[in-house]
């Protein structure tokens, strides 16, 4: 059973910076892609960024140049880096990895930007 378990969120000023972790159960190279999402209040859930097994990375435009994606293989751990984060950042942030066509969710990180 794979399981991918979020930390990181929590509670920033506009112009702050947070740094989301994803950890997951067994060896990380099994998905062949793995990304961030989040869903705001009373909106629909929104792909941020994905990286692939071969490192490539996406971003939204809504966050490009504001958040990076990266990879500890000895972690088994994917990061999402948050800088000038915006009060409209505020989510639910989840990480979504995909194995062949199974797709795998964490139960997701509240982050809160106040203006």
């Amino acid at each position: 059973q794979v399981q991918l378990v979020e930390s990181g969120g929590g509670l920033v000023q506009a112009g702050g910076s947070l740094r989301l972790s994803c950890a997951a159960s067994g060896r990380i190279f099994r998905f062949n892609v793995m990304g961030w999402y989040r869903q705001g209040p009373g909106k629909q859930r929104e792909l941020l960024t994905t990286i692939t097994r071969g490192g490539t990375t996406n971003y939204a435009d809504s966050v490009k140049g504001r958040f990076t994606i990266s990879v500890d293989a000895a972690r088994n751990t994917v990061y999402l880096q948050m800088n000038s984060l915006k009060p409209e950042d505020t989510a639910v942030y989840y990480c979504h990895a995909m194995e062949l066509s199974l797709a795998y969710w964490g139960q997701g990180t509240q982050v809160t930007v106040s203006s």
